[in-house]
């Protein structure tokens, strides 16, 4: 017996260690809680989320829809019947999660409240059980958990993570309590239960990550490699499987560790991925950070848009062939985009390398931001690269994970600046902003001023109290070289090679350069101030000849900023025209709205009739680009992002 109990013990033990211990994390990223945004360009974005976005949000989860009402009509358990659709408490998650980064910037007595009320009407209608999904609970608890496509562990894990963020902001632990006893519900029904069982929408796998970060419970951490470990075997079934035929629709062709290319519906892809990255970064699985490698190089090199959107099907709402990327039939939904800003921090935390970070910044900066209007209260699903004025921002959508989604991303944006490790300091992101992070056993506060992305100066200052060696390590955007993304899939047409110049106190300062990154170490003392020159310039992009749809085109791009031609700049046109070949380009600064944007001035060619009738002339015309993310904010009209160089292209495709 005693043997026995030993033997129990030290395998106990051994499996706690290699669920809790890391040999992969290279970089540990500085929390939201930890960061306050002071930035020009970002705490008005901020502002406005929590000010507009949040009420739309409301206003549309317990007014003009079901969503609210399912959880009361649960908790009252009088047979009454859903309204929506059964994913519907998934969208409620994301705005309480909105709420809870946004509570952080931005206090709002009125926020929290309603955030405690939804989280009370939450709690109620959880079964004695832990089982949580108004679906199910209102249309017969005898259904669950049998068909995998009906998103309940989706659902799930979208609570779990606005549960870890109510709690991180608030302390409060109401909604986080519901989250473990529902947890504890998955775990025992499936994983203890060696039931087999694959999610038809992944999201469950990062949560459950969550989850066991802040409570340190291993059991949470288990199940999520279980869930990705369930991929690949057959396991799948359900409404979503016998629709599409094929398992690869939801990434379940082949097992995670095995997966070399993207498939299927971009969203699920960009969950999984990053679940199976935050299960590396715990367990020390290199497996999946070598599937998680080729997979992203397939996305990079081959599969994402300039503006760092994925996704060009809207049949599967996902992804088609390599190289097909078209522009007025982009899907490119901003959930997408939202998802790859969560799988690139990921892999930076992984790898060290700032690539990942070059990657985030174009997704966050262009394709993501897109989603949200100016006004903070109208939004994109799709992000197309071109419109003939077909398109337009709504302010709610039946499958309303976009909004909420978008909404959280900006709350959240205090999670992409900093990072540390055990040498020290690392900056990712260029956004005002102030934090304390802990080197070396010492406190070191961080602010950083700039006016980034438009313009490249960055001031960062240092207050500690005991003079500190560390390697501070300043990302080198991939946008300063002649190859702006990694793998050439698109790349400088002309550029003057600038370099980044670093100063500290005034004085010129040589860097090396590891993992793109400038690291500088030195003996950092109390005040000593860090200068910054990111040298901004316009570029025209070119995209490889396998993106048909992009031959004899550029984009024009300044710093992060992919930039587009927009009727409301150019006399209600923006199809109507070739760049220029020997065109020059010029900065101006105007306002869209409320927002002060730095246009790019250069020269079209427009092809008219002569008075004859007979040929034609070619007059130059003025052209404005603005930023990719501010279009369709002044009302329906034409746009494009890849602009022709030849008449022969003179179409919008």
């Amino acid at each position: 017996m005693m043997k026995n109990f030993y033997y129990c013990l030290v395998f106990q033990l051994i499996t706690h260690f290699c669920f809790t211990q890391s040999t992969l994390r290279i970089i540990e990223p500085i929390g939201f809680s930890d960061v306050k945004i002071t930035d020009n360009f970002w705490k008005p974005k901020l502002e406005k989320v929590a000010t507009v976005t949040l009420q739309t949000c409301i206003i549309n989860t317990e007014q003009k829809t079901g969503r609210i009402r399912n959880f009361e009509k649960v908790s009252r358990r009088q047979g009454e019947k859903h309204e929506g659709i059964y994913y519907d408490d998934s969208d409620v998650y994301k705005a309480l999660e909105a709420m809870a980064y946004s509570l952080k910037n931005h206090p709002d007595v009125i926020i929290e409240a309603k955030a405690d009320e939804w989280i009370d009407k939450i709690a109620a209608a959880q079964e004695k059980d832990g089982y949580l999904n108004t679906y199910y609970s209102l249309s017969g608890l005898e259904n669950r958990w049998k068909d995998m496509e009906k998103h309940e562990d989706y659902c799930a894990g979208h609570l779990f993570e606005a549960a870890v963020a109510y709690y991180n902001t608030t302390g409060k632990r109401k909604m986080l309590d519901v989250a473990i006893k529902f947890a504890d519900h998955i775990d025992q029904t499936f994983r203890l239960a060696n039931r087999p069982w694959v999610s038809g929408h992944q999201e469950i796998e990062l949560a459950l990550v969550k989850l066991f970060k802040t409570t340190k419970n291993d059991n949470y951490l288990k199940l999520a490699d279980w869930f990705l470990d369930q991929r690949g075997k057959g396991y799948g079934k359900g409404a979503i499987w016998d629709q599409w035929k094929d398992p690869d629709y939801c990434q379940d062709g082949v097992p995670v560790k095995s997966q070399k290319e993207i498939t299927g519906h971009a969203v699920r892809a960009m969950y999984l991925y990053t679940g199976a990255a935050d299960v590396a970064v715990q367990t020390g699985d290199k497996d999946y950070m070598k599937a998680m490698t080729e997979v992203w190089k397939d996305v990079v090199y081959r599969n994402m848009y300039i503006t760092g959107g994925i996704g060009s099907s809207g049949g599967n709402e996902g992804f088609s062939k390599d190289f097909d990327l078209p522009n007025e039939n982009a899907y490119c939904e901003t959930c997408a985009s939202v998802g790859m800003v969560f799988w690139n921090q990921r892999m930076n935390s992984l790898t060290g390398e700032s690539k990942y970070i070059d990657i985030l910044e174009r997704s966050l900066y262009n394709a993501a931001l897109d989603g949200l209007s100016l006004t903070g209260d109208r939004f994109f699903y799709g992000n197309p690269l071109a419109s003939t004025g077909n398109h337009f921002r709504k302010e709610w959508f039946g499958t309303a994970c976009c909004p909420s989604n978008i909404a959280r991303l900006v709350a959240s944006v205090g999670d992409y600046i900093y990072g540390k490790s055990a040498k020290g300091l690392f900056l990712n992101l260029f956004v005002g902003s102030e934090t304390t992070v802990e080197i070396k056993g010492e406190k070191v506060r961080v602010a950083l001023k700039t006016e980034y992305p438009y313009d490249g100066k960055v001031l960062i200052k240092f207050s500690l109290k005991t003079p500190t060696n560390f390697d501070l390590s300043i990302r080198i955007p991939s946008w300063l070289s002649n190859k702006p993304i990694d793998g050439n899939l698109y790349e400088s047409e002309v550029l003057k090679i600038e370099k980044m110049e670093v100063k500290i106190n005034g004085k010129v300062v040589q860097y090396k350069i590891e993992n793109g990154y400038a690291v500088i170490n030195a003996l950092w003392k109390d005040s000593d101030q860090i200068e910054v020159f990111l040298p901004l310039a316009v570029k025209k992009i070119i995209a490889r000849n396998e993106v048909k749809q992009n031959l004899n085109r550029i984009a024009l791009q300044r710093g992060p900023l992919v930039y587009c031609v927009e009727g409301a700049d150019n006399e209600g046109k923006a199809l109507d025209f070739i760049l220029k070949p020997s065109a020059s380009y010029s900065i101006s600064e105007s306002q869209i709205g409320t927002e002060k944007v730095k246009s790019i001035i250069t020269q079209g060619i427009i092809l008219s009739p002569n008075k004859s009738g007979f040929g034609v002339v070619k007059t130059i015309k003025k052209v404005v680009a603005i930023p990719y993310y501010m279009w369709c904010n002044r009302g329906q009209n034409q746009m494009q992002v890849w602009i022709p160089t030849r008449f022969s292209e003179f179409r919008v495709n």
